[in-house]
């Protein structure tokens, strides 16, 4: 709704600013000084919903970052008698698959001794460290002292710069 009402805003000031444009320029192709007020205000109204609409896209942003990170404590938060097992998980170097979604290797070693399964939360923030996107990834039993691969991937499309960081790891 308020995207809806956004982008009418912004169409009304851009149809505005084109019209008294055409409207008010004289043979030699200035505006008149009434035209140019008129012209002022239209350009001002453009940069306000241009600026409105950026917000919202980082407000939106954010709140799919917080909404994943919010599943992916829950799915942890359903591991009992979890170890942290942080230490056991390296990430690998990420890349990005063919629908935009950033894909990163895992390697898990198991250092304890008794085997386990884990759950692993990965993190993905962009270049000023702002949380994007969280998934969750559960590697089944693994013996002491072996090690088996995995794959985080992000819940949706992630653009620009993409760090991948394993947040939380659990072995149980």
């Amino acid at each position: 709704m308020k995207r809806s009402m956004r982008a009418a805003a912004g169409w009304t000031a851009a149809a505005l600013l084109g019209g008294a444009a055409l409207a008010g320029c004289s043979s030699d192709g200035s505006p008149s000084p009434g035209v140019s007020s008129a012209l002022d205000g239209a350009k001002s109204a453009v940069a306000s919903a241009a600026s409105s609409a950026t917000a919202a896209i980082g407000s939106a942003a954010a709140s799919l970052g917080a909404s994943a990170q919010a599943a992916a404590s829950s799915a942890l938060a359903g591991v009992k008698g979890g170890l942290d097992a942080t230490a056991d998980v390296a990430a690998g170097t990420a890349s990005t698959d063919g629908e935009g979604k950033v894909v990163v290797p895992l390697t898990v070693t198991n250092h304890g001794s008794q085997s386990g399964k884990y759950t692993i939360q990965v993190n993905f923030q962009d270049g000023s460290g702002n949380l994007l996107d969280a998934a969750v990834v559960n590697v089944p039993e693994l013996a002491a002292g072996a090690s088996a691969q995995a794959t985080a991937r992000s819940n949706r499309a992630l653009n620009g710069t993409v760090t991948p960081a394993v947040a939380n790891a659990l072995r149980y």
